[in-house]
């Protein structure tokens, strides 16, 4: 029986809203994990995000399936389909029949604006749980109603929980549950040896007899922050100047070929590549056990993003005993295990955000970090009005490629596995068992939290129309210079 276990009339129900666990977006696929991991604290009902939503109309139990898969026998986990996220109209019907104890949001918090609207109607009966992230500082002041609109603020990445803290600042940050509860990934994602029969056979069933020497791995979508396009340069930069033996690679590109938020990959490698410089976009959808076989044939796995809230293809890349190449931002720092000067896993604070400036430079042995230091941009638009993008120039990572490519199989394997052991360790816990295991904490505190510290239905304050505007309460520059 799993730690924690409570049975199934005694557990606390969650109202999840995300995208449907059953879709392999990255939130899906997060939402399946959690709920995977906790069926046996937890009853779980769903309002399942998706575009044009086929289930629409339907309610769905996947109380044998997650049985089935779980070896929890009295799991209920329910899904109600919707067309987006919902509205305020749908969640008071759910709430009303489900009569859930909390309610959990996911994803971006412009999608919840109509929710944090309604927060008092909510937060008076029940909490609100926010599982959250935030790409990159300066400090987003305008995302400060969102999280006081919360209860439980749980970061997915450490830059994500000192951006919480200080945007809600130190007197209000108390009223607050706030966590940090870093990706997971299941255990079907594993080290496997480079001659195991299943490696061979994907080997064999993508590349037939012409399997190349050396792959790297890219899995992720084709949107624009992504920079795919950039990883395509740098391989024809790489294949062109830095493979003189002209040893036989490619790279792997999981992606879609052409999106509207991202670019005509095809176009890209048909008219700026040199001829023969091998390069494969795969749109097909995988199992999760042939995404594992995937990452374990390749040499190595990149990320180029220029804003990346997490990056899961690393957490991914760490659990198959990969190295990997990424930029330094967001999350991705998480996974780089940055040390300070004291050898401590960096945390982040009020005048010191990112790593992305590059004050602390030791990291894990299992990854190549690419610095952004000098092609920092200030972006932003209506709602979300400054955010910093992070780029870096396409030839820093056609010379990680060279670095990754000249670096031996047998020392890449014993770095990567380093990287493995240290995913899966207490410290870092980046598997979906030790997600789980947070979240079960971090969850009862809010609930307990929110039981003894009722909110009324309404209150009142007096207008101040002198009140002053929020502003950051750093160099939003050169914070890097004062930690």
């Amino acid at each position: 029986m799993r730690d924690n276990y409570i049975e199934k009339s005694k557990r606390k129900k969650i109202l999840l809203l995300s995208d449907d666990l059953r879709f392999p977006s990255g939130v899906g696929t997060m939402s399946k994990e959690l709920v995977l991991g906790t069926c046996h604290h937890f009853n779980w009902v769903q309002i399942g995000a998706g575009i044009n939503h086929p289930d629409q109309g339907k309610i769905l139990s996947l109380d044998k399936s997650v049985a089935d898969e779980t070896g929890v026998e009295d799991a209920s986990v329910k899904i109600i389909p919707s067309n987006g996220y919902g509205d305020s109209q749908l969640v008071r019907k759910v709430i009303a029949d489900e009569k859930p104890d909390a309610l959990m949001i996911f994803t971006d918090p412009r999608y919840w604006i109509w929710l944090f609207n309604m927060e008092r109607e909510i937060r008076s009966r029940i909490p609100i749980l926010y599982l959250n992230i935030w790409d990159n500082p300066p400090y987003p002041m305008y995302n400060r109603s969102y999280y006081m609109s919360c209860d439980g603020l749980f970061g997915i990445s450490k830059q994500t929980v000192n951006i919480n803290k200080q945007v809600l600042g130190e007197e209000e940050a108390k009223n607050h549950v706030i966590k940090y509860i870093p990706h997971g990934v299941s255990a079907h994602f594993k080290p496997l040896a480079k001659d195991d029969p299943k490696v061979l056979e994907m080997k064999k069933k993508i590349f037939g007899d012409n399997i190349p020497e050396f792959i790297l791995f890219y899995n992720a979508r084709n949107i624009g922050r992504k920079r795919t396009s950039d990883i395509i340069l740098a391989w024809n930069d790489f294949c062109v100047h830095y493979n003189k033996s002209n040893v036989k690679c490619c790279l792997y590109l999981h992606t879609d070929p052409v999106d509207n938020a991202g670019t005509d990959l095809p176009a890209v490698v048909q008219t700026l590549c040199k001829p023969g410089v091998d390069i494969r976009i795969d749109g097909n959808r995988y199992s999760t056990e042939d995404l594992n076989l995937l990452y374990n044939m390749s040499d190595g796995v990149i990320m180029a993003s220029a804003a990346e809230g997490w990056g899961l293809a690393l957490t991914e890349a760490l659990n198959t005993g990969k190295m990997f190449i990424a930029t330094v931002t967001g999350g991705m720092q998480d996974q780089m295990r940055f040390e300070d000067e004291n050898g401590n896993w960096i945390n982040f604070s009020k005048n010191f955000p990112s790593n992305h400036t590059g004050l602390y430079r030791k990291h894990g042995e299992w990854c190549i970090p690419i610095w952004p230091e000098h092609g920092r941009a200030l972006v932003g638009s209506p709602l979300t009005p400054y955010i910093y993008d992070d780029r870096a120039p396409i030839e820093s990572y056609t010379a990680a490629i060279a670095d990754l490519f000249n670096t031996p199989a047998e020392v890449r394997e014993r770095r990567g596995m380093a990287g493995y052991k240290w995913a899966t360790s207490d410290e870092a816990g980046f598997t979906s068992a030790q997600m789980a295991a947070r979240f079960i904490e971090a969850a009862d505190e809010t609930l307990e939290f929110h039981k003894n510290h009722p909110r009324s239905r309404y209150e009142f304050e007096k207008i101040n129309p002198e009140q002053p505007v929020l502003r950051v309460d750093y160099d939003p520059v050169n914070y890097s210079l004062d930690k």
